[in-house]
Order: C-alpha cells, then structure tokens, then sequence
C-alpha cells in the first residue's frame, strides 16, 4: 500500500504531487466544484494553483451562480472595468464590510455617486425565486432631499417563480422555517468607482407579521456606525432589507415574494435622506472586508441597535415630559402673577378711588360753603326792593290776597304755584 505524501511537501504546496495532474483535469475536476471562500483559500497554497485559480472564466461562473441577476448587460460591462474582473466583484460583494469609525468631515471628503446599480436576489432552500437590477440616478435634487427608500414590485406584480409552500400549520414553526430558509442578496454597485457592497446580511435578523395585512415580513440588514458622534441619533444607522410574502389568489398554503424594499433609519426611527445614504454607503464601500466572520453576528447588532432604539425612546420622552412639566408650571405661574397683579391693581384703584371721592367731597363743601359765603356778603352789599316786587305781584288779578308782612308773602309761596 503506498504511503501519503511527507507533510512537508504539503507544506510547501505539493507541487510534486498538483503538477502531475493536467490543468485541465484541475479545473474541470476540482476547481469548478468550489465556491468563492474555498476558491480564494486555493489560490492561497502554490503558485501553480494561485494561477489557475484566477482565471475570469472560473470567478465570472462562482458570481453568476451566487448572484443570478448578474447575468446582466449592464452588470456585465460594468464589472468588466473592475481590476480584476469578477474577482474583484466578488471580494467586494461577497464577505461582511467592516466599515472604520466615521471620520472628521466625511461629507466634504467623499465624492458622491452620481450613479448606483442594485441587484437583488431572494433564495428560498438555497434557489433563487426572484432576481431584478435597479439602476437609480443619484444628482438629482429629488434623490438627495428625499428619504432614502428603494421599492421593488407590488401586490400587483409579485415575483414570478415559483411560490412558497407552507411547511407547518403552527405560525411561529413556519416563521422560524422561513427565518432559517429564506435569504436575500442586495449588491449596491457604484461604476464609476469600481466599489459594490452587499447591504444585506446573509440570514433574517427577524420575522413577523404585519399587524394589519397579516403578510409576513422578513427583515434583513447590517448595522453600521453613523457619520455623528456619541450620543446623537446617527451614533448607529441600521439599512433594512425587508421582504414581504403574502398569499395571492387564495391559493390556500402558498405564499409570494410580494415586496422588497430597501431603507436607511437612524436610532430615532428617522428615515436618512438620499445625500446622507450616500454618505454612509460610499464610506463602507471604501472600507475593508472581514472574511473571517469574527465577532457579532448581523441579528445580534440589530437587536442591540433596536434595544438602543428603545433605550433612546424612553430617554426622549422622559425629557419631553420633564418639559412639559416646566411649561404647565410656567403657565400657572404666569396665570397666578397675573391675577393678583389684577387684584392688587383693584384694590389700589378702590383706595384711590375713595380718596378721591373724600377729596372731592371736601372741594364741594369747601366750595358750597365759600359760595353761601359770597351770597351773603352779596346779599348785604346789593339792596333788594322788595316794596316793588311785593306791588307787582299785588296787581294781578288771579291772586285774591292782600299782603301787608312779608310773612303773609311768603306763607302765599306755599299756597299759590304762581308765585
């Protein structure tokens, strides 16, 4: 029986034992039966395999086999400019971005695109059941102003292959069934700098059914670092993939992919526009690619960041109660000062008003008693001739009486209105 080959040949890439074999019978035999990771590990052992192991025609059927709607003219022209071909595309597109912390004025360092292509891809077993490219134009004022939110299909016009068959009659079986066997691609190309990013993560981060319709809504997406610092609403920016299966037709225990869309939303629930997305996208698509898959896994950041979200929630509306505490006890403030300034006012105008009155009491005695003085001393200073008044009244016919006093005089006042 021979024996295995030294590991120390091995070591040294075995190229005692790979160069014996035909490259031909290499590539056909071994090399088209890998996928991208194992491909990227081959290329890492000789030389002689690293050669072969980079040809475009191996990378161009790995990419098109893991992304069907690369099979594209656009796509196709598109990552033919980058530095190497498919290769390249599926070093961008295929491992999770591991995007540095934002630095000082990234919005003035960035260029913005001017242009982007999505492709997106929705598997159910590990087969593609819906495949689209979206090619957006990103100048326009419109794009930037506007929240961030790109929509593929409608109720109207669902995905047309084949459609999902329920696996449980239990709810929460079947939404775990579809959490562990419905998965998206969503590539975001930007030609014009050669650079692509897959947004959305391999597995759901979670499952459930919208409240009203009932469809059921899978949610992929990544969580990045914002471009504010600690403590504001972009410390974290989550983009969302959502995938929604709902029946059509009642066709009892099937379901359609009946939406995808995709959105940016900071820690306060707050769509980002399209001039920050594109902020936050051109920054990850320069950063390095983890391929290892160390640290989190993409459902526990978005819990972590919904967690935060909720944390952030309750900090906000502890100090909008707090102000509006501060603004009742301002206007009770402001509504008990004005009273009593109003009743301090009326008692002041009372007091004013009644010395007043006493002021003008006393101006009028005063006054009457200075104007029966000025009679008097009128009276005493003009002679009165009361012998013709008293001749003038007796001549009148009407009044039958003789008058001799001024006593009878003025007893007649009395007794005769014409007098």
């Amino acid at each position: 029986m021979a024996s295995p080959p030294p590991s120390s040949s091995i070591a040294k890439g075995g190229d005692g034992i790979i160069t014996t074999l035909h490259p031909d019978i290499i590539r056909a035999l071994i090399l088209t039966r890998l996928d991208g990771p194992d491909l990227a590990s081959t290329a890492c052992v000789s030389s002689y395999l690293r050669s072969l192991s980079t040809e475009e025609n191996l990378w161009r059927d790995i990419c098109c086999s893991t992304w069907p709607s690369l099979d594209h003219p656009r796509l196709k022209q598109v990552i033919s400019t980058f530095p190497y071909g498919h290769r390249s595309f599926f070093y961008e597109s295929f491992p999770f971005p591991n995007p540095q912390p934002p630095k000082p004025n990234v919005r003035g360092s960035l260029a913005l695109a001017t242009e982007l292509i999505s492709a997106v891809d929705i598997y159910y077993h590990g087969n593609p059941i819906y495949s689209k490219v979206v090619e957006m134009e990103t100048s326009s004022s419109w794009f930037l102003s506007t929240p961030f939110r790109l929509n593929l299909l409608g109720e109207e016009n669902p995905a047309p292959r084949s459609p999902i068959k329920y696996g449980s009659s239990n709810d929460d079986t079947w939404l775990k069934h579809l959490e562990e066997n419905l998965s998206s691609s969503w590539i975001i190309v930007d030609p014009t700098r050669e650079k692509a990013v897959n947004m959305s993560s391999k597995r759901a981060v979670s499952v459930e059914r919208h409240w009203l319709t009932g469809d059921v809504q899978v949610r992929y997406g990544r969580v990045m670092e914002g471009d504010e610092g600690w403590g504001s609403s972009r410390e974290l920016v989550a983009c969302g993939v959502v995938v929604t299966c709902g029946e059509k037709g009642g066709e009892g225990e099937k379901m359609h992919v009946r939406e995808v869309c995709m959105r940016m939303e900071d820690m306060d629930g707050k769509g980002l526009s399209g001039e920050e997305s594109l902020v936050i996208l051109e920054r990850v698509m320069g950063s390095g690619r983890s391929w290892k898959g160390k640290g989190k896994g993409e459902k526990e950041k978005y819990e972590e960041f919904m967690a935060k979200k909720r944390e952030r929630k309750e900090r906000n509306s502890k100090k909008d109660r707090v102000l509006d505490l501060i603004c009742i006890f301002s206007i009770f403030a402001a509504c008990g000062a004005f009273c009593l300034n109003g009743f301090i006012v009326e008692d002041s105008d009372t007091i004013d008003s009644d010395d007043s009155c006493s002021e003008l009491q006393e101006h009028s005695d005063c006054k009457d008693a200075h104007s029966g003085q000025e009679d008097v001393s009128s009276g005493s200073n003009d002679e009165v001739d009361f012998d013709m008044i008293l001749s003038t009244l007796k001549g009148k016919s009407n009044l039958k009486s003789n008058w001799k006093l001024e006593g009878e005089l003025l007893a007649a006042f009395g007794k005769y209105l014409e007098l």
